[in-house]
């Protein structure tokens, strides 16, 4: 009864915001229930995607980062400043803890989705080995008139491990925006899009 819920609350959510005039979509990961989700699954996500992020509304901000740290795909680009797509809804995704990279590969369905040019893919990090490891969380720099936003990402990780490289010294760092013509760093207005558990006391 209540198999096509989900994708019904995606497409009002994506035709409320087309509605509305939003400047982009953030998603906070767990787009889809299993790293491997159905065909039907992943045709019906495209479709939503199509359906309300392909057009010819004009995106009102601009990606001042470096996209190729931002974006670690093969085009190293936001995706609505490819020439070959018009894209007039962004949306901007982490994977969460059903959603995320495995595999030989470390790849994802939300790796499609961003593949297809239909989904901006951050906060994805590399993390092998048995040890700590290190993250650097590099924020998209994103500008609209005088609006400054640090959008930081950090998709899912093993929450014991994630909670022994905040305890370790330097095993997990914030890169700050640098100064800009106009905006000073205390400017910007920070966003951290992250997918965890959380326990209260």
């Amino acid at each position: 009864i209540r198999r096509h819920d989900s994708f019904q609350s995606f497409d009002e959510i994506c035709s409320i915001a087309e509605e509305r005039q939003v400047d982009f979509l953030l998603l906070g990961g767990d787009l889809f229930h299993e790293n491997k989700p159905s065909r039907s699954t992943l045709v019906k996500a495209i479709e939503i995607l199509r359906r309300h992020c392909l057009n010819d509304q004009p995106v009102q901000f601009q990606v001042v980062s470096d996209q190729t740290v931002n974006f670690q795909n093969a085009f190293g680009h936001v995706n609505y400043e490819d020439p070959h797509f018009n894209v007039g809804l962004p949306v901007f995704s982490i994977h969460g803890n059903h959603d995320d990279p495995a595999g030989v590969d470390n790849l994802s369905a939300v790796d499609i989705l961003s593949a297809c040019n239909l989904v901006n893919y951050f906060g994805k990090m590399v993390l092998g080995g048995s040890g700590v490891g290190q993250i650097t969380l590099c924020p998209i720099l994103i500008r609209k008139g005088s609006t400054a936003v640090a959008l930081y990402g950090l998709g899912n990780i093993r929450d014991e491990r994630l909670n022994r490289m905040f305890q370790t010294p330097h095993a997990v760092q914030w890169m700050r925006p640098e100064p800009q013509e106009g905006c000073e760093v205390s400017d910007w207005f920070n966003i951290l899009v992250l997918h965890q558990n959380r326990f209260c006391v």
